[in-house]
């Protein structure tokens, strides 16, 4: 007989595996963790199938930020094809301790547009993650295939990013901004004006709309788990 404590797999998507205990995270006010994250990350990324879009995993992200030996940065980047991408969505997690899995406390999104040669950083929580935010932006600046004719791609933290107003929807916003960049990359809108994506995420990501994320995370692994 399975303990009724047994976290069992609920659906695989892609290269993504969600467990019941991630349902549970989504059916309260909780903390998002990495893999409701990756998943829908995932999800964006067969929503929006360009080819130019990379929206990478939180694990990835870490480890691109905690990589212990720096020389062995450039094969775990190379698979990614960052030099081919036009806009690339990192999240930002403030876990340090490369030993221990989903430690952290807060999450935020690093976006690079390759257009304005800019890394955004969106921090819900009036910047609490910039200094990780910079981390993670200096470990892969070197490697986003920017001319040796052009400066390097520099970094600017947005004051006007949407903030959460409780203290466990930052992995929320992470989802909602990512969203919403992705959508305005798709668009066509004009990308080199200096206004970005930025009018967009403010019209899209309210209290509300990232209330309702959550519901909506839960509906998309739900119909997911029907069809397969």
């Amino acid at each position: 007989m399975e303990k009724s404590g047994a976290d069992k797999k609920i659906l695989s998507f892609n290269d993504v595996v969600l467990r019941q205990s991630d349902l549970e995270i989504l059916s309260g006010p909780n903390f998002l963790n990495d893999r409701i994250i990756e998943f829908y990350f995932s999800y964006l990324s067969s929503f929006y199938p360009a080819q130019d879009i990379l929206l990478v995993p939180p694990s990835i992200a870490f480890w691109i930020m905690n990589c212990p030996v720096v020389e062995s940065l450039k094969d775990f980047v190379e698979p990614l094809h960052l030099p081919d991408k036009k806009l690339v969505i990192f999240p930002v997690n403030d876990n340090e301790d490369v030993c221990k899995a989903e430690a952290g406390f807060h999450w935020s999104l690093l976006a690079f547009e390759r257009n304005a040669n800019v890394f955004v950083h969106h921090d819900s929580n009036r910047g609490m993650n910039k200094w990780h935010a910079k981390r993670l932006y200096k470990a892969v600046v070197g490697y986003m295939g920017v001319s040796d004719s052009a400066s390097a791609p520099s970094y600017l933290e947005c004051i006007d990013s949407p903030l959460q107003v409780n203290g466990y929807d930052c992995g929320l916003y992470v989802t909602a901004i990512a969203r919403a960049i992705c959508s305005w990359h798709n668009s066509g809108e004009d990308k080199e004006g200096d206004g970005l994506w930025y009018s967009s995420v403010k019209a899209q990501v309210t209290p509300s709309s990232v209330a309702e994320m959550r519901s909506e995370i839960l509906s998309l692994i739900r119909n997911f788990m029907d069809t397969k």
